[in-house]
């Protein structure tokens, strides 16, 4: 059977879903931080995996701004 080219899978990957630990789990190893932290990251600042990772970062640094409790 063919695919059928009018359904389109329109995942966005530009985004980190905080409901699936795998995808939690995957961010956190990858930018250093637990999943806990990063749960945190989503609820600070949204779900977009640009925006994660620049805070992630700032974390890494110890930037003021960019410090997360606990």
């Amino acid at each position: 059977m063919a695919d059928d080219k009018s359904k389109r899978d329109f995942r966005d990957r530009n985004r980190v879903s905080a409901n699936d630990d795998y995808e939690v789990g995957y961010f956190a190893k990858k930018v250093g931080l637990t999943p806990q932290q990063v749960r945190e990251l989503i609820r600070e600042h949204g779900n977009d995996r640009a925006t994660l990772e620049r805070e992630a970062k700032a974390i890494g640094r110890g930037d003021k701004d960019a410090s997360l409790p606990g």
